[in-house]
């Protein structure tokens, strides 16, 4: 009893672990290293696919990874152009103070272009300049931000909001590991977001106000000055706060593969940048243990469909449109490699055209979905004509409408046959003639008074 007992408390305590644990969204497990970042994600630039994840739908706080939405919203603007001129005011200056955030050491009225105001945002991370930045494109700092809000639900980030357009901590500006890879990724298609998140130096050109100065990225997995430099290594921003901990958002590109690595949650140390050190590792696992492969051969039938009014052929078979290419471990066997058929009805109603879309496949491997195709008929099928005007027929008469047309007929008739027993009722009544009984007696005085 005692055994049974305890049985079913440590049933009950897995089942309320596992309800209340985070799930871990990795495809595969890492090995050789272990991670510090508490939220990350590791994934393929080239099919999307989630190579390592951990806790990638959690809140997190996204310190200056904010700035890439901020930097996006700009380059977007009617307002953008990168030689306008643009001056930093006293106002912005005296904002910034006491924010602990960094600051540019640009002057009050000092001058320099819209693209230098990028790079300072971008690639220094300067507060100072986001702030001013948001007041001229926004019309207001809290204009910018309600900017930035509509991006967000624009771009699908469910789990994203901001407060602000620096990055300073606050419980209203957050964000989920998922939402940053989607927003990164989305930015990146803008090509000066790009070179500049790309580059280690720039020189900004002198202003009214200073000489010539050297910005440097603050990602230091592209500084070749320190000992974090990944050679493969690319954009696109870091961030950290007390709360937030560090953050690296950054992409590496080696012998045609492209990754984007997300680590946030980093432990703070003098001694050791873990999110420079957690992110170099995860792109060399990523390298050296994975490789393109393709999945699927178009030319292999997957399943059948049933087809309907055809009098050729009763199915239709349905391939792969084009073969999937999918990041896969070296070692991969292609025979542990699923497909499982999603169709889009039960059945398709002839006529068929040879690579109509009827239904797509997930392309399953380790239990994860890598990969979703489209499913295409394999050859056309023509419909009969008999079949199909007696489909029709068929129809005309289950319709609704016809339903309601025989309903309406049945009350008419109804309504007609009560109408004629009521009217000839009413007439069976007009016709009735009063009874007079015979009276016999009366009947032979007035005889004889005739007589």
């Amino acid at each position: 009893m005692l055994k049974k007992t305890f049985s079913i408390i440590f049933t009950l305590i897995l089942v309320i672990t596992a309800a209340v644990s985070p799930l871990n969204a990795s495809a595969y497990e890492i090995t050789g290293f272990s991670l510090n970042a508490k939220e990350c994600m590791l994934a393929s630039l080239d099919t999307g696919e989630i190579l390592y994840g951990n806790h990638i739908d959690e809140k997190v706080y996204p310190a200056s990874i904010t700035k890439i939405m901020t930097v996006t919203l700009i380059l977007e603007s009617e307002l953008y152009n990168p030689e306008a001129r643009i001056s930093m005011s006293k106002e912005i200056l005296d904002l910034v103070l006491g924010t602990g955030s960094a600051v540019s050491n640009l002057k009050a009225g000092e001058e320099f272009s819209q693209l230098d105001l990028i790079y300072l945002i971008l690639m220094a991370s300067y507060g100072d300049c986001t702030y001013l930045a948001a007041q001229h494109f926004g019309g207001s700092i809290e204009g910018f931000v309600d900017m930035m809000n509509a991006k967000a639900e624009e771009l699908g980030l469910t789990g994203t909001h901001y407060s602000n357009p620096v990055g300073l901590h606050d419980e209203q500006n957050y964000t989920t590991v998922r939402d940053i890879r989607t927003l990164t990724v989305y930015a990146l298609k803008n090509e000066t977001f790009k070179t500049v998140c790309e580059t280690a130096r720039y020189t900004m050109p002198a202003t009214n106000l200073s000489p010539a100065r050297t910005l440097s990225t603050t990602n230091f997995l592209q500084d070749t000055t320190t000992n974090y430099y990944y050679q493969y290594a690319k954009g696109v921003k870091t961030g950290y706060t007390d709360e937030a901990g560090r953050c690296l958002v950054s992409t590496a590109s080696y012998n045609g593969y492209n990754y984007i690595c997300i680590v946030m949650g980093c432990t703070p140390n003098a001694d050791r940048r873990y999110e420079f050190v957690d992110s170099a590792n995860l792109y060399r696992w990523a390298f050296n243990n994975f490789s393109f492969k393709e999945i699927g051969r178009s030319e292999d039938p997957i399943c059948e469909m049933p087809v309907k009014l055809s009098l050729d052929t009763d199915f239709v078979p349905l391939y792969i449109e084009k073969s999937l290419l999918s990041v896969l471990p070296n070692d991969a066997d292609d025979s542990t490699v699923v497909i499982e058929p999603h169709l889009k009805s039960e059945s398709v109603d002839a006529p068929v055209k040879k690579g109509d879309v009827l239904g797509t496949a997930d392309i399953i491997y380790a239990e994860q979905v890598i990969g979703t195709v489209n499913l295409v008929a394999g050859n056309s099928v023509k419909a009969s004509k008999m079949l199909v005007a007696a489909r029709a027929i068929k129809n005309i008469f289950t319709s609704v409408y016809m339903k309601l047309i025989l309903i309406l007929a049945v009350i008419a008739v109804v309504i007609f046959i009560l109408l004629c027993i009521w009217l000839n009722l009413g007439r069976l009544k007009k016709r009735r003639v009063k009874y007079i009984p015979y009276d016999e007696r009366q009947e032979t005085r007035r005889t004889r008074h005739r007589h």
